[in-house]
């Protein structure tokens, strides 16, 4: 499954951050990145255990959590801190699978990682190439969103940024570990779940047939959520 969210971040936001991350300590991308995917990376990120990325990665948690889209595709149970990354002319990520198991920064913590986000904060007009590519059941989907926007899909697809060959591609990243470990069942929830907040803009909150497909939904939620 492969989502966009739009206006995850306000306009303000995306402004806030940028002029954080303008002053933010730089890396080289490769410092993160597994063995295998250090050899197609070429980019640069801010260090993560910065007071800048600490700063706008708070500000994307903040959004993250009143966005009812997010929750209902991601059924977090939890969200590594955001990071930052920057792509240039020459600059891309080749085509790559995510490490199943990351660490948060400074912290022994792991976590699976089932769901991968990007959040765009540079507008489509100020960079040429720079495409999200996530190879999904029904074909190659390219990305590019507006500043502000998100796409959510699952950390088992094999993706790739294409060369930015003019401007600057600014953007966030991060993992999710489910609720819900297998993405089948992500995606059958999250389908669920938006017809019945269909029906309930359309019927009424008390729609009876609204109110049993919820008994549905938290029923399988029980069956399949690890806590």
């Amino acid at each position: 499954m492969l989502i966009t969210i739009a206006d995850l971040l306000t306009a303000d936001e995306v402004a806030h951050c940028r002029g954080v991350l303008a002053r933010a300590p730089w890396v080289d991308g490769r410092a993160t990145a597994g063995p295998i995917s250090a050899v197609v990376k070429a980019n640069r990120q801010v260090e993560p255990t910065s007071r800048e990325a600490i700063e706008c990665g708070e500000v994307i948690l903040a959004a993250l959590n009143r966005n009812p889209d997010f929750l209902s595709a991601a059924l977090p149970l939890r969200i590594l801190p955001p990071m930052f990354n920057a792509y240039g002319p020459g600059e891309h990520f080749g085509i790559h699978v995510d490490n199943a198991i990351r660490n948060a920064p400074g912290s022994r913590e792991r976590i699976r990682t089932d769901v991968s986000t990007t959040v765009f904060l540079s507008e489509p007009d100020e960079y040429e190439g720079g495409e999200l590519t996530v190879e999904t059941p029904f074909g190659v989907q390219s990305v590019k969103l507006a500043a502000g926007h998100a796409v959510v899909y699952p950390s088992t697809s094999l993706h790739e940024v294409t060369p930015v060959t003019a401007g600057e591609r600014l953007a966030s990243f991060f993992w999710t570990q489910s609720m819900v470990r297998d993405e089948g069942e992500r995606t059958l929830l999250f389908d669920l779940d938006q017809t019945i907040q269909d029906l309930r803009r359309a019927q009424g909150e008390e729609d009876p047939h609204a109110v049993r497909l919820s008994f549905v939904y938290h029923n399988l939620v029980r069956r399949w959520a690890e806590t």
